[in-house]
C-alpha cells in the first residue's frame, strides 16, 4: 500500500504540469527508462550508465539533423570506440525523422539492457508497447541506413552503442561482475548481534541477511551481497579527463579520478575520544539517529526560510571546520534560509513541523529517490518536474531563443547523464580503492570496544566510542538494560532509534526512539537493506546531488527552483514505508538546486548510511564534475570543437586566482582577442570586458562573495570557454 501511495504522491504534480504540453519523444522514452530502473535491481552504476547511453543515443539522433551541433558518437572516436557513420539525406520533415530514429534507437537499446533485468517480462512489454504505439515496426531490424531508411539508422545507432558497451570497462556481458575485489572483513549477521570487534574498522563489511531486499523490492540472490562496482572507475567516462586520473593499487588497480585523498581512520585515543574524527564523525551518525521519533516536541522551520543557502565555501576542510559545520547535538547545517523569494519577493512561508517526522521523510525520500530510480535516475525526475513546470522558459542557460521541447530534453538529458555517469566512474572508483567502513559496521565495532574517554571508567578501550551525556553513555546497575544478573553493566549505550526489532506491521507500528545496546545499532532503513553494498566513502547520494544541482542551475539558468520553490508532499501516515508515519503531512521545500541537493546530502546520516568525511568530500566532487560535464556537453550543442580540440583549449586558457578577492588575470594563447562576460550563480551577467592580451587582468568591485562563472567568446561569437570562479 504504501509503494503505491508513495508514486502517486510524487506523480500528481507532474501529471498537472504535463498535461499542459504535450512530452517530447525523448521525454516519453526517458519516462520509459525511468520505470524500468525502478523495476531491476538497483545499482546505481549500472543505471547511470544507461542514463547516459540512452541519453547520448537521443543526443547523437537529434544532432545528425542539426546544421550546427556536432555528433558525439556517430562518426567519432568515443573513448577508443570507432563508429562509422557515412551519413544519411536530410529529410523533408525533420522532426519525422528524428522521431524515428530516436525510437527505434531506444526501443532496441534498452531492449537489450533490460532482458535480462528481474522486472523483465514487463519491462520488456512496455517498451514494446510504447515503441508500437508510435506505429513503428518491431520487427524491422535491419542496421542498412543507405538507402536513406531512419528506421535502420536508429537500429545501426542501438547496435553501435551496446558493441561499445561490450567493451568500455563495466563487464556487461559477465553481467556487470567484480574481477578483482574481494573484502576484507567477514560478513555482519544483523539480527544475531555478534561481537564485531575482530575486523578491520577502516575497512569495508559485507552485510549477512536471512533475506536481502534492495532499494527497488527485489529479492536479491544472494544472501551477503557482493560489493557493487568496485572497479567502475575504468569504464570510459563522458568528461572525465586524464589529468584527473590516477592509477592507484590496494590489492589491485584503481582508476580514480577527483581523488578527495584518503579518509580518517580509528586513532588509539588516550582518553580524547572525541577528538579523534573517526571517532566524532560515526559517533555523531548516532546521535543523530535521536531525532528519528515523532514524539519528540522539538519543532523546526523546513521552509526555505528556515533551511538551505549554504555556501560552496562554508564547506569544511579541516577537522574543527567539520566540528563546526554539523551540530552534533541537534541536527542540521550551518544554512541560515532564504528571506525573500526572489520571484514574488515576499518572504518565504515558515513551515513548522516535528523534526522527528522531518528526519524520517528526508531519509527515506532521498533513499529511495523517490521510488527506487536510483539518486542518478531521481535526478532525472527532478529535471523532468522542472521541466514540466508552468513557469519554466525553456532558454538555454537562461538566455536566447526558447527551445522546442524535444531540443530542450535532448540537451538537458546529455548533460545531466553524462555528469550522473562520471559521477558514478568516479564515486566508485574511490569507494573500491578506499574501501571505507560504513557507520552500521563502525558503531557496532566501537561498542563492543567500551568507551574511549575515561581510563578510570569502566570498559575503556583506545577504539571505543566517546562518552556525551545524553548520547552515548555507559550502563549502570539498575538501568532497564542492565539485564536479570547486571550482565550488561559497563556496556555501551546509545539513544537512537530503536530499530526493526520494535516494528512487527510497518502499516500501524513506530519503533521511536530510546536508550539501546549500542552494539544494537541500526541504521534507519528496512531490515531486509539496512546499507547499500558498497562502501561509503564517498558519498554517492552527496555527488550525484550536488552534481545535478549544478548542471540544472547551468541548464536553466537560474540557482532557483521556477517561482522559486520546489516541493514534494509527504502526506501523513501514508509516506513512510518501514514503519508508520509521518505523523503529520509535511511538505518537502527547496528554494534552489543547491539545497534539495545539500538536503539529500544530511539525509544520508539521519538515515544512519554515512558520517560526515562522506558527505562534504562527494558535495565537492559532485560540484567540480557537474561544471565539467556542461561546458563539455556546450561544446557539442554549440558545434564549434571536438573533444580532443576542447580539452586542448580550456588547457590553454585559465584564470588566477580561485578564489579572488578584487581582480583575476586571464591567461591564453590564442591569436584572437577573447569576450569576457561574468555571470552571477543565477544567471545575471555583472561585468562583460574584452581579453586583448595574454595575462591580462579584470578588475572587479563591489561583488558579493559567492560562485561565478566565466564565459569565454571568440570574434565569431563561439564559446570556447566557460570556467567557475569564486569570490572571496
Amino acid at each position: 500500500m504504501h509503494k503505491i501511495t508513495r508514486i502517486i504522491v510524487f506523480t500528481i504534480v507532474l501529471l498537472t504540469f504535463k498535461t499542459q504540453a504535450q512530452q517530447s519523444v525523448a521525454r516519453e522514452w526517458n519516462e520509459q527508462l525511468l520505470e524500468a530502473i525502478r523495476n531491476d535491481f538497483a545499482r546505481p552504476t549500472v543505471h547511470a550508465r544507461n542514463l547516459f547511453h540512452t541519453s547520448l543515443a537521443m543526443y547523437d539522433a537529434w544532432a545528425v539533423f542539426d546544421p550546427q551541433a556536432e555528433t558525439i558518437f556517430l562518426g567519432k572516436n568515443f573513448g577508443g570506440y570507432s563508429c562509422a557513420f557515412n551519413g544519411i539525406a536530410t529529410p523533408s520533415d525533420v522532426e519525422s525523422a528524428r522521431h524515428e530514429v530516436i525510437s527505434y534507437a531506444m526501443f532496441r537499446l534498452l531492449s537489450h539492457r533490460f532482458q535480462n533485468s528481474p522486472g523483465s517480462v514487463e519491462t520488456l512489454a512496455a517498451f514494446n508497447n510504447h515503441f508500437t504505439s508510435y506505429g513503428y515496426d518491431d520487427t524491422l531490424t535491419s542496421t542498412d541506413y543507405s538507402s536513406g531508411s531512419y528506421a535502420a539508422l536508429g537500429n545501426y545507432l542501438a547496435s553501435e552503442i551496446i558493441a561499445f558497451g561490450n567493451q568500455d570497462g563495466a563487464h556487461e556481458e559477465s553481467g556487470y561482475n567484480n574481477l578483482y575485489y574481494s573484502p576484507q572483513n567477514p560478513p555482519l549477521v544483523l539480527e544475531l548481534y555478534e561481537d564485531n570487534t575482530a575486523i578491520d574498522p577502516s575497512r569495508w563489511q559485507p552485510l549477512a541477511f536471512d533475506v536481502f531486499v534492495d532499494q527497488s523490492g527485489n529479492v536479491y540472490p544472494l544472501n551477503t551481497p557482493d560489493f557493487v562496482s568496485p572497479e567502475w572507475g575504468e569504464v570510459v567516462p563522458f568528461s572525465l579527463t586524464s589529468d584527473e586520473l590516477e592509477v592507484l593499487n590496494n590489492g589491485f588497480d584503481s582508476y580514480i579520478y577527483h581523488n578527495p585523498s584518503p579518509p580518517p581512520t580509528i586513532q588509539n585515543s588516550n582518553e580524547d575520544g572525541f577528538d579523534d574524527p573517526y571517532k566524532w564523525y560515526f559517533s555523531l551518525v548516532a546521535s543523530w539517529s535521536s531525532h528519528l521519533d515523532p514524539n519528540d516536541a522539538t519543532m523546526i522551520d523546513i521552509s526555505p526560510n528556515g533551511v538551505g543557502n549554504v555556501n560552496f565555501n562554508d564547506f569544511p576542510q579541516t577537522f574543527e571546520e567539520y566540528r563546526s559545520f554539523y551540530d552534533y547535538m541537534e541536527g542540521g547545517d550551518p544554512g541560515t534560509g532564504h528571506s525573500i523569494n526572489p520571484y514574488t519577493n515576499m518572504p518565504y512561508t515558515p513551515q513548522m513541523v516535528k523534526r522527528g517526522d522531518y528526519a524520517r521523510v528526508l531519509a527515506e525520500f532521498w533513499a529511495d529517490g523517490p521510488d527506487s530510480e536510483t539518486p542518478p535516475g531521481h535526478w532525472f525526475t527532478i529535471m523532468n518536474y522542472v521541466s514540466d513546470h508552468p513557469l519554466i522558459e525553456k532558454r538555454f542557460n537562461g538566455q536566447g531563443p526558447i527551445l522546442s521541447n524535444l531540443e530542450w530534453d535532448i540537451k538537458c538529458y546529455l548533460t545531466l547523464g553524462g555528469a550522473m555517469h562520471d559521477c558514478a566512474v568516479t564515486t566508485w572508483g574511490v569507494k573500491g580503492y578506499y574501501d571505507y567502513i560504513r557507520p552500521i559496521s563502525a558503531i557496532r565495532y566501537m561498542a563492543g570496544k567500551g568507551q574511549s574517554s575515561n581510563a578510570a571508567l569502566p570498559n575503556y578501550d583506545p577504539h571505543g566510542l566517546p562518552l556525551v551525556p545524553g548520547r552515548i553513555e555507559l550502563i549502570e546497575s539498575g538501568d532497564p538494560l542492565a539485564g536479570s544478573g547486571d550482565e550488561n553493566v559497563g556496556q555501551i549505550k546509545i539513544f537512537a532509534w530503536k530499530g526493526p526489532d520494535f516494528i512487527a506491521d510497518p502499516d500501524t507500528d513506530v519503533a521511536h526512539v530510546d536508550w539501546i545496546l549500542g552494539t544494537h545499532w541500526w541504521p534507519y532503513q528496512r531490515p531486509t537493506f539496512v546499507t547499500p553494498p558498497f562502501a561509503g566513502y564517498v558519498s554517492g547520494h552527496s555527488t550525484f546531488s550536488r552534481a545535478g544541482a549544478e548542471v540544472l542551475t547551468l541548464l536553466t539558468g537560474d540557482a532557483y527552483f521556477p517561482g522559486g520553490m520546489g516541493t514534494f508532499e509527504a502526506p501523513q501516515n501514508e509516506f513512510l514505508v518501514f514503519e508508520e508515519g509521518p505523523s503529520e503531512s509535511l511538505t518537502l521545500q527547496w528554494a534552489t538546486y543547491r539545497d534539495a541537493s545539500d538536503q539529500c546530502s544530511l539525509s544520508r546520516i539521519w538515515g544512519g548510511i554515512h558520517p560526515p568525511i562522506d558527505d562534504i568530500r562527494g558535495r565537492i566532487i559532485g560540484e567540480e564534475i557537474g561544471v565539467e560535464a556542461y561546458n563539455l556537453a556546450l561544446s557539442y550543442f554549440n558545434g564549434t570543437l571536438s573533444t580532443d580540440e576542447f580539452a586542448q583549449i580550456d588547457d590553454i586558457i585559465s584564470i588566477y586566482p580561485i578564489p579572488f578577492e578584487n581582480e583575476f588575470t586571464v591567461k591564453h594563447h590564442l591569436n584572437e582577442p577573447l569576450k569576457m562576460e561574468l555571470y552571477s550563480i543565477d544567471g545575471k551577467i555583472v561585468k562583460s570586458d574584452t581579453i586583448l592580451t595574454n595575462n591580462q587582468k579584470v578588475t572587479i568591485t563591489s561583488l558579493q562573495k559567492g560562485i561565478y562563472f566565466v564565459r569565454l567568446s571568440n570574434s565569431q561569437n563561439e564559446i570556447v570557454s566557460i570556467k567557475k570562479v569564486i569570490k572571496q
